[in-house]
């Protein structure tokens, strides 16, 4: 207990050598400027390209590669199925290819030679047509044999998936030694660099809304604004609450922003005059507000205000100050003045 008022007084000697020193202060008027009018509305962020990839052929599945939060590459193997049955088919296909190939052959050279012993009269017409139509199936056979093999092949490639995009994972449908048939779930990823905003703006200001065309996007956490890139306004509206669907493109670097989050969409809906001071002379005491007020005389008084909403590093005071009134910037400084102002009044 002894050392404790021995540490208070060395935490002391710095705060009362600065109280000793001469402060200057530098004040700020509040001056009323022209600012927007801004409304405030909830929005909330989704993904513009998103996909949910499906099986095409049937099977067990061999491996999944990714899971939720995983980031692939367009292109990027995303799952195997087993391909054995599908292997052999291509297989099988290409063998019958090969066949009709041949086939074609012998019926061309015989299809040839015909012909020209049909030129000198040698073989009847009817064993000449024969031979034609033995060409032309054999043609056929090929054409389908061709098909076989393309349709094998498409089959062969489908038991690998494959990411149509860059992105990330958000769901993940299907397991390794699964069974799967078209048509199923395999997993759901969205492009994070393709976001946007969606709001539902109220008919009263929707006039408004068209005419300025100026919105900003405000995050809920720190208050962080980012810029909108496009604004598209649909052109009806919602039969059950008259609201219009406004939807906000955002900058490809918003890497703050994921999909589902809540944000706050200001819309600019006209012209007002703010009473705005820095933000850097607003002090916070507990739950009151307040700046240190520096009359015409150099007097400093402690004074609670209303703030309301930051326009960069500015912020407006609804009430308890009045326009061209000085305030302190250095809120620090100020407090030691004004404590210096009590004790040289007693």
């Amino acid at each position: 207990m002894k050392h404790i008022p021995l540490c208070f007084a060395v935490l002391l000697m710095p705060v009362l050598a600065y109280a000793q020193t001469p402060l200057t202060l530098t004040g700020v008027q509040a001056e009323p400027v022209v600012a927007p009018l801004e409304y405030r509305l909830d929005g909330v962020v989704e993904a513009s390209k998103q996909a949910t990839l499906s099986a095409e052929v049937s099977g067990r599945i061999q491996a999944v590669y990714f899971d939720v939060d995983d980031y692939v590459k367009k292109g990027e193997i995303i799952l195997r199925i087993r391909d054995n049955e599908y292997r052999a088919q291509l297989k099988k296909a290409k063998a019958a290819l090969a066949e009709a190939m041949a086939n074609l052959q012998d019926t061309k050279q015989e299809f040839t030679r015909n012909q020209d012993l049909r030129k000198q009269k040698l073989i009847s017409q009817a064993a000449f047509d024969k031979t034609k139509a033995n060409f032309n199936a054999s043609q056929a056979r090929l054409q389908s044999a061709e098909a076989n093999v393309s349709e094998a092949e498409e089959q062969f490639d489908h038991t690998i998936v494959r990411a149509p995009f860059s992105g990330v994972v958000v769901e993940r449908h299907a397991e390794a030694g699964e069974s799967i048939s078209p048509g199923q779930k395999i997993m759901t990823g969205y492009d994070q660099s393709k976001l946007r905003i969606i709001s539902n703006v109220p008919q009263s200001i929707i006039a408004e809304v068209r005419k300025h065309q100026q919105v900003r996007i405000v995050l809920l956490e720190d208050a962080t604004t980012i810029p909108v890139d496009k604004i598209t306004i649909h052109p009806f509206a919602n039969a059950q609450n008259h609201s219009f669907t406004v939807r906000l493109s955002i900058p490809t670097n918003a890497d703050t922003l994921f999909p589902g989050m809540l944000v706050k969409v200001v819309f600019t809906v006209g012209e007002t005059s703010r009473l705005l001071i820095p933000r850097k002379s607003l002090v916070y005491r507990s739950e009151v507000s307040a700046v240190y007020v520096i009359d015409e005389t150099g007097e400093i008084t402690f004074r609670q205000v209303r703030p309301g909403n930051p326009f960069g590093d500015q912020i407006e005071i609804l009430a308890g100050l009045e326009a061209n009134e000085t305030v302190a910037l250095d809120p620090v400084r100020a407090g030691i003045r004004l404590k210096n102002q009590q004790e040289a009044a007693q």
